[in-house]
């Protein structure tokens, strides 16, 4: 009798298992996808030189996006690597935009001292977390001409091997971005 009564306990308990749907966990990389396709939401920044700049002023443009600030290791990291799609994309009508939470004296005086090579758009970390496109510092994000976020990504490194394949797809999906772009 006792074994009849487990072995029907663990045949409803296996049957109500199997009627419990899959629970996706939140990590960094199920945010990043669930982003793909979204619109990029609207924002307000000020520049460097302290003019204001919102998602309008990116229209029409392939742009990739990387947040960041001043004090954080792995954005100072990777910049050396953006840096080198800055100018390989430039030409090509890419826009690249460095959102980050320094004021916009202090993040100048920062692209003086390094040579960053984008644009920056100062905002604060308030609205910076309102925009939910960001799961920490850095992020790089790929938005489309027509304003829609391809992909997006933590570290971008080519010499780290923990961020190659993705810093790899990154770019594969910009050139992409690119072609389809100069194909209208």
């Amino acid at each position: 009798m006792r074994i009849y009564l487990f072995t029907l306990l663990l045949i409803s308990g296996f049957a109500r298992a199997q009627e419990t749907p899959v629970v996706k966990w939140a990590t960094q990389e199920t945010f990043f996808e669930d982003l793909t396709g979204k619109d990029l939401p609207d924002f307000n920044g000020l520049t460097i030189n302290k003019k204001t700049f919102s998602r309008a002023n990116l229209k029409n443009q392939v742009v990739v996006i990387n947040f960041w600030f001043e004090n954080c290791p792995p954005c100072l990291a990777e910049m050396p690597e953006l840096n080198k799609l800055a100018k390989a994309y430039r030409q090509k009508g890419v826009r690249f935009i460095g959102i980050t939470h320094d004021t916009p004296t202090r993040a100048k005086h920062f692209q003086k001292r390094n040579g960053y090579e984008y644009e920056i758009v100062s905002m604060s970390k308030a609205e910076i977390s309102k925009l939910n496109i960001n799961h920490g510092f850095p992020t790089n994000i790929l938005v489309g001409a027509d304003g829609k976020i391809i992909y997006a990504t933590a570290n971008i490194s080519l010499t780290d091997t923990a961020f190659k394949a993705k810093s790899i797809l990154f770019a594969d999906k910009l050139k992409a971005a690119v072609e389809k772009a100069n194909s209208k």
